[in-house]
């Protein structure tokens, strides 16, 4: 059996932070150590500590009592969660007890006509949105991307590939530039030979870094050029309809050279939100606006002194941006109008 050490030398490189040490310690009985999942596929977890530039890892099973603890199974352990085991049970796979709180996570309705959540990771500081712009772009399933992604409460990056089979010209889009008015967007080609500098900036050591998209957007190319080496497998994608070939079948976990960590993902077919998209975090840009509103219960529709509506006529907020706002929180009509916020 490999041996490990849940020191916290071990487990700082990896994400761990003083919070989790207080929810390791609060765990009922002693002995319990950490360990971070760094793939999930197909119902088995891998487990890993050691520094951010090797992983030491090793398979793990989720416990019977966990299993029923679970109310949905979204509280299972994905990748990038941390879980918490007992070192003295000497035998592999090593059985997960309990899973530490979630700083952040990636989650979607389930495909088809359930409303089941599906956690994609857990623990993310940035969401990579990826899209090729050889016919994958599209401005309003990117807009479910980033509510999802602000709902997670991770902050959102748009890459956009494939920029050199495109001419310049045919890149400028009004509504891509709508949707993405306060997110940073890179372009890259395949053949550059540098990675685009907002996404340098992002791999920091101890961060995590998520990369999420369609089939054939370019994912499993830009995880082999972060790590300097072919980790994940790439396909090219099908010419009579520009739909990508699934080469990424898990949600793995890399550590990356300098220390960050970052997780692939297979491609997402389709995007449906959960019920957490109208939360204030899918739009903090609007809330913080709102703040300033004359009155608090405000509909941002042409009442004096709506500090929304000034940014709109500034031109600092897309109205394709208040549109969605407003789809998805709906107004309030026939509430009294209040004098300030007292």
């Amino acid at each position: 059996m490999t041996s490990r050490s849940s020191a916290p030398a071990e487990l700082w490189p990896l994400g761990w932070d003083d919070d989790l040490a207080a929810a390791l310690a609060a765990l009922e009985g002693p002995g319990w150590a950490a360990a971070r999942v760094v793939s999930d596929g197909r119902g088995v977890l891998a487990l890993a500590d050691g520094s951010g530039q090797q992983l030491n890892e090793w398979q793990g099973r989720v416990s019977g009592r966990l299993r029923h603890r679970c109310r949905t199974p979204a509280d299972l352990p994905v990748v990038g969660d941390w879980v918490a085991y007992r070192p003295d049970e000497d035998h592999e796979p090593t059985t997960v007890h309990f899973v530490l709180p979630r700083r952040t996570r990636i989650a979607r309705k389930v495909a088809g006509e359930r409303s089941d959540e599906q956690v994609l990771a857990a623990n993310v500081d940035t969401v990579v949105i990826v899209m090729g712009l050889d016919g994958d772009l599209n401005p309003r399933r990117l807009d479910r991307y980033l509510t999802m992604v602000r709902s997670g409460g991770a902050r959102p990056l748009v890459v956009l590939t494939k920029a050199d089979l495109i001419p310049p010209d045919a890149r400028e889009d009004e509504e891509l530039r709508a949707v993405t008015v306060d997110v940073p967007v890179a372009t890259t080609g395949l053949a550059d030979p540098a990675l685009p500098p907002a996404l340098v900036a992002e791999l920091l050591p101890a961060r995590t870094i998520v990369l999420v998209g369609s089939s054939g957007a370019g994912k499993s190319t830009l995880i082999n050029r972060i790590l300097a080496r072919d980790a994940q497998r790439t396909a090219a994608v099908r010419q009579s309809d520009r739909r990508g070939r699934h080469t990424t079948t898990n949600r793995q976990m890399f550590a990356v050279p300098g220390g960050a960590l970052i997780i692939d993902t297979p491609g997402l077919r389709e995007i449906q939100l959960t019920g957490a998209e109208d939360s204030a975090e899918a739009f903090p840009d609007i809330l913080a606006l709102a703040a300033a509103c004359r009155f608090r219960d405000c509909n941002h529709a042409g009442e004096p002194s709506c500090a929304v509506q000034a940014a709109l006529a500034a031109g600092q907020l897309a109205p394709e941006r208040l549109a969605r706002f407003r789809r998805l929180s709906g107004p309030s009509p026939g509430r009294p109008r209040r004098r300030g916020h007292g």
